[in-house]
């Protein structure tokens, strides 16, 4: 599945103030900390990009940004949302500065944090929200969304195809990484979830938009790198979901392999961690019944995957 050019809906720029005060935008040069400075971009959504030299003439001025910093932005469906991290604590004329640039810009909210550090609301002029399926989410500042809206649609329709048409049981799912809700939500449509992430201001994102929305979601909180689901805490689902960070989940796919799971749908944005999973779960007697690729990291040699395992009897 090809996605547009020009639709990307999530960037994390990095900060760097140069010798004469200005600051540059951009991205780092590959396996280096170079930065590239971004004069055009034909992927990111244009509304994005146009914010940046109004971010960059801001940031120029702002004593919290002494040398190194990054700005991460998500198109939301209430507008662009800020999380500023730099490497000095922001001034009141830091803030008001900030406050400024939300209002000419249309910026619902402005994050920041220092190294380390919790995000805070740096300034705020209107409500936060982003619809996931038809359901509305308030992401946390710098919340993981998918790179795109195409790219999100079809990774949701091959994972519903994935599942089989009838799923066994009480027909419960469990959606593994879940972030804010982005694959619960639609997969409420087919059973009862209960969606475990590690990042407590995503869970409760996730629960509140789904008490409100009346979906069948239950969100958990659980860092799976540290504590996976094994065998007792699997053994009511009839399907898993995961969508685990770059390096794979070799742990977790171990036990669900062991555990027999029957239906297991794995979205992976590294090709080389999904092999290695894959290996693990076709060892275990599971075999391919589905796989879609979806190209939305453009021009890139990222790619993203929807694969769908089946036990075998």
């Amino acid at each position: 599945v090809a996605t547009p050019p020009n639709c990307r809906q999530r960037a994390d720029f990095g900060l760097e103030r140069l010798p004469d005060g200005r600051v540059s935008i951009g991205f780092h040069q590959r396996g280096t900390t170079a930065l590239v400075p971004m004069r055009e971009c034909h992927v990111l959504l244009p509304a994005l990009v146009a914010l940046l030299p109004a971010l960059a003439e801001t940031l120029r001025h702002l004593e919290g940004l002494r040398r190194l910093g990054s700005a991460v932005i998500n198109m939301l469906d209430s507008g662009p949302d800020i999380l500023l991290r730099t490497d000095a604590p922001l001034t009141m004329p830091d803030r008001r500065a900030l406050a400024a640039l939300a209002t000419s810009a249309g910026i619902p909210r402005i994050a920041w944090a220092g190294k380390g550090a919790a995000a805070e609301v740096a300034a705020q002029l209107g409500a936060v929200r982003h619809r996931l399926s038809g359901v509305e989410v308030t992401p946390a500042p710098g919340a993981f969304l998918q790179a795109s809206a195409p790219g999100e649609a079809a990774i949701i329709a091959a994972m519903l195809a994935g599942l089989p048409r009838k799923l066994p049981g009480r027909g419960n799912i469990a959606d593994l990484y879940a972030g804010i809700g982005t694959l619960s939500i639609p997969l409420a449509a087919r059973g009862r979830v209960t969606a475990f992430e590690s990042m407590p201001d995503a869970v409760a994102a996730l629960a509140a938009a789904a008490g409100k929305g009346g979906v069948k979601v239950h969100a958990v909180k659980r860092d799976l790198d540290r504590q996976p689901l094994a065998g007792p805490d699997l053994k009511d689902f009839a399907a898993v979901v995961l969508d685990p960070p770059y390096a794979g989940a070799a742990e977790q796919v171990g036990l669900l392999a062991k555990a027999g799971v029957p239906t297991v749908i794995y979205v992976s944005c590294n090709p080389a961690a999904l092999a290695k999973d894959a290996r693990a779960l076709h060892a275990a007697g599971y075999r391919v019944t589905a796989a879609t690729a979806v190209d939305q990291f453009l021009w890139s040699p990222h790619l993203e995957a929807v694969v769908a395992f089946q036990r075998q009897a």
